[in-house]
């Protein structure tokens, strides 16, 4: 079970699922903010798409191999990534409760989602590239 765990097709429907997670709770700040005046949407995608870069930067340092006797790519724990969002989570919460803030927590809401987005894309490029290479799937384009 534990080999399942690690295979990269969890890891990263995992990772889908928690970038979810994050936009449907973080949407209904913005939908309440926004509403309010504090923020709005072309800021939402603009720090998003500003912060996507980031993300694949932290999706190199993700640590991964090819597992010959599974067949896959497995991933490890990335600690640099895991300190950073709680970091940032905490931070928003800390900063939200503060009304004058309201608009840097939600550019720390923007800034989660765009290096999240970012970090699964280029983890999942990553994974396709090393099976490639490996040879456990073949190249179809």
């Amino acid at each position: 079970m534990r080999g399942e765990l690690k295979k990269s097709r969890y890891k990263i429907w995992l990772r889908a699922f928690l970038l979810f997670q994050f936009s449907v709770m973080f949407a209904l700040y913005f939908f309440r903010d926004i509403a309010n005046g504090y923020f709005k949407w072309e800021w939402v995608a603009l720090v998003c798409a500003s912060f996507i870069p980031v993300g694949f930067l932290l999706s190199l340092i993700v640590p991964m191999k090819a597992d010959e006797n599974l067949h896959a790519v497995t991933l490890s724990l990335d600690k640099v990534y895991l300190f950073l969002i709680w970091f940032l989570v905490i931070a928003k919460l800390i900063i939200g409760r503060i009304p004058a803030f309201t608009p840097e927590a939600d550019f720390i809401m923007s800034a989660i989602i765009g290096i999240m987005f970012g970090r699964l894309g280029g983890i999942g490029i990553r994974v396709r590239h090393i099976k490639l290479q490996h040879g456990f799937i073949r190249n179809t384009l």
